[in-house]
Formats: structure tokens, sequence, C-alpha cells
């Protein structure tokens, strides 16, 4: 297996079955409890990797495989990031939120899936993720003490 092939199937998980983006999404909820800034770092190093690695491993016109699964470990890192605490709660919240909107595709979302190469697979699923983050962060806002 090649750097790219790897870094695109988070070291295999793409490969799962069924549903792999649930299984990439799943590989990095233990990051929760590096706390919020880690999180939020790791996202950011998956996006610029997945990219890369989009780059590498997606040709002749395939776009978003469903083995290809670092942009789930981005999107999944950033509405991590906007948990207060590492809780059982708040991972199953977040989780739940991200897959929802990765797999529903509500705008903006759908506008970033559409779009060609790189740029769609990957900033779909960071949009979901930013999304999550926001509902997240409101939900806390809300009802504090029940993500913390």
């Amino acid at each position: 297996m090649t750097p790219a092939l790897l870094v695109a199937t988070l070291g295999g998980v793409g490969r799962l079955r069924p549903g792999p983006g649930t299984w990439g999404s799943a590989l990095v909820l233990p990051a929760l409890w590096l706390g919020p800034v880690a999180c939020l770092g790791l996202a950011a190093l998956c996006l610029v990797a997945g990219w890369w690695a989009a780059g590498e491993v997606l040709r002749d016109g395939v776009e978003d495989p469903g083995w290809f699964v670092a942009d789930e470990g981005a999107g999944m890192l950033l509405a991590l990031a906007a948990l207060p605490a590492a809780t059982l709660p708040g991972a199953l919240l977040a989780f739940a939120l991200f897959r929802l909107l990765d797999i529903t595709k509500p705008w903006p979302v759908s506008w970033f899936d559409r779009q060609p190469g790189a740029f769609g697979v990957m900033l779909d699923d960071v949009m979901a993720g930013a999304l999550a983050a926001a509902a997240l962060l409101a939900f806390h806002a809300l009802v504090p003490g029940v993500l913390a």
C-alpha cells in the first residue's frame, strides 16, 4: 500500500465494510481525550494530508470513493474540537451529528460535495464537521453542563 493510500484510507480503515465513512469517523474518536486544541490540530493535519492523498489516488474522474475516509477523519476531529470536555455523551452526540450531516449533506455541505477534485472530496466533510461543531457549541451555550 502506498503512503497516499495509507492516508486516504486512514491506515486501511476505509476498506472496512459496511459503512467505511462511519469506521473512519469512529477511528478518530479517541482523540477527544487529547483535548480541543489537539483535535483542531489533528483536523488540520488530516485536511492537509487528505488533500495531498486525494491528488495522488483519485484519478480518471473518480470522485470521493467510499474507501477514501481521510475527509471523515478531518470532519469528525473538527466536531470533537468543539466539545468542552471528554465525555461519552459529548462524543456520541458529536459522532451522531457529524454522521447525520455527512450522510444527508444539507446545504452548504451539498455545495462542497459537488465541487471537483480534492476540494470537493475534503471540504464537504470539513463543512459537515464545522456545522456539527457549531451545533455542539450552541447546545453547550443553551444547556451548560450537559457536555462538560
